[in-house]
């Protein structure tokens, strides 16, 4: 492998045990990409980035097809408006495209919350900041490269 992917950059100047996983082609579905990876569907963790207001960003990871529930996503922030960001903003904030993103390495500080379906995870794959390689490490290892993240249900129910 040339260059080492930047999500992997930043967890190596942690200290942080992982592995770097490039898929042979593209990848079109969570289902696919789990599978590449010998992974669940679950196990496929989704950087999801929101905003909350002006220039302020939190981001959630989701693990695989689990949807945000906003009204759990509300009460937790403690703010009635929040949107998705746009592609624009994904870019600017994180400085990774769409299907690459992943709370490490970012252009700057973001709020970073975690859904208990992550933590139920032993292992998990989360984008490595670059289109087509993914980032394979412990939820253990996550916690401790994200010290201040929020664990919560962003599920709802």
């Amino acid at each position: 492998m040339s260059e080492q992917p930047p999500v992997s950059q930043a967890l190596t100047t942690l200290g942080i045990p992982h592995q770097v996983f490039t898929h042979p082609g593209a990848v079109t579905s969570l289902q696919q990409a789990a599978a590449e990876r010998d992974q669940q569907p679950d196990q496929v963790v989704r950087s999801l980035l929101f905003r909350l207001g002006e220039g302020e960003y939190a981001m959630v990871l989701m693990a695989g097809p689990a949807q945000v529930s906003w009204k759990a996503l509300r009460r937790h922030v403690g703010q009635s408006r929040l949107t998705t960001a746009t592609e624009e903003e994904v870019l600017a904030v994180t400085g990774y495209t769409r299907g690459a993103v992943a709370p490490f390495g970012l252009r700057q500080p973001v709020r970073v919350l975690i859904d208990q379906g992550v933590m139920d995870q032993e292992i998990i794959s989360l984008g490595s900041g670059i289109r087509g390689s993914a980032i394979i490490l412990t939820t253990a290892d996550l916690r401790r490269a994200l010290p201040d993240a929020e664990v919560g249900d962003f599920q709802g129910t």
